[in-house]
């Protein structure tokens, strides 16, 4: 009897991971065939950082300390801006198969409910990776350079980003579950992302910023994730932001990855 509910568990678990990826195949395949979604990811990041960069740059690059560019410094939080405003994907993609009645086509099969976010998260884990190197080959053409950054140092920039898009993605699965429209979810997650990107240490020291405000920027993830990617950029210490951008990930991911995945059977019931 015990052997049976290994194996049946088992066998739960595997069709699960098949499903999964089978969704991911699926949700790929849309990023690349939609010709919308592949300029926004080649020509977005390039727009948003040649345009902070020129417009910001002459005056807060003053304020840098000597022998960091304004765009070296600007690098980290523009990727990290993309990355979290490029999750509104993975909500606007939940809530159009949910408005569209495809996901009642997969509740007539054998399928996992993880599967479906599991497909839609990851895609978009893909489609965040190749705006990051877009970014960064374009940043590299206009006198982006890193001071000192080792291979190891590349990997935790990837190990952090890579980390943050996943949990960033499925807070935003719950965004896509609840909304009744794409449009809806538009601005859930402009109010969401928004204050939090801008409000942080993305585009200016949260130093000058006044008391509240600064104390909100300085004690919030995105904040900690941007400066734990800074320091591995500009080869500065590091402090505890490697840590503190860590756990705010997993804390992310282990509270949304559950609610999302609750939500969404409630949804497709």
């Amino acid at each position: 009897m015990a052997v049976e509910l290994v194996f049946q568990k088992r066998s739960k678990l595997m069709s699960a991971v098949t499903d999964s990826l089978i969704m991911i195949r699926r949700s790929t395949t849309h990023i690349i065939r939609n010709t919308d979604q592949l300029l926004g990811t080649f020509f977005q990041p390039i727009m948003f950082l040649v345009l902070f960069a020129a417009v910001f740059g002459g005056a807060i690059g003053m304020s840098l300390p000597p022998g960091v560019k304004y765009l070296d410094y600007l690098m980290a939080g523009i990727i990290i801006q993309t990355v979290a405003f490029g999750s509104t994907t993975t909500a606007i993609a939940i809530c159009n198969d949910l408005q569209k009645g495809i996901i009642d086509r997969f509740r007539s099969l054998p399928m996992s409910n993880l599967a479906v976010l599991n497909g839609h998260v990851i895609s978009d884990l893909f489609r965040n990776g190749i705006s990051t190197v877009v970014m960064l080959i374009a940043g590299f053409i206009i006198g982006f350079r890193t001071h000192g950054t080792s291979f190891f140092d590349w990997l935790a920039i990837i190990g952090i980003i890579a980390l943050f898009t996943v949990a960033f993605s499925w807070l935003a699965a719950i965004v896509g579950v609840i909304a009744k429209s794409v449009e809806a979810v538009q601005w859930l997650t402009f109010i969401i992302i928004f204050p939090l990107t801008f409000a942080s240490s993305a585009f200016v020291d949260p130093v000058t910023m006044p008391a509240g405000l600064r104390s909100f920027a300085v004690n919030q993830p995105i904040t900690q994730v941007i400066d734990a990617v800074r320091a591995l950029i500009l080869g500065t210490p590091i402090g505890n932001h490697g840590w503190m951008a860590v756990i705010w990930s997993l804390g992310i991911l282990a509270v949304a990855m559950p609610t999302a995945v609750w939500l969404f059977a409630r949804k497709s019931q």
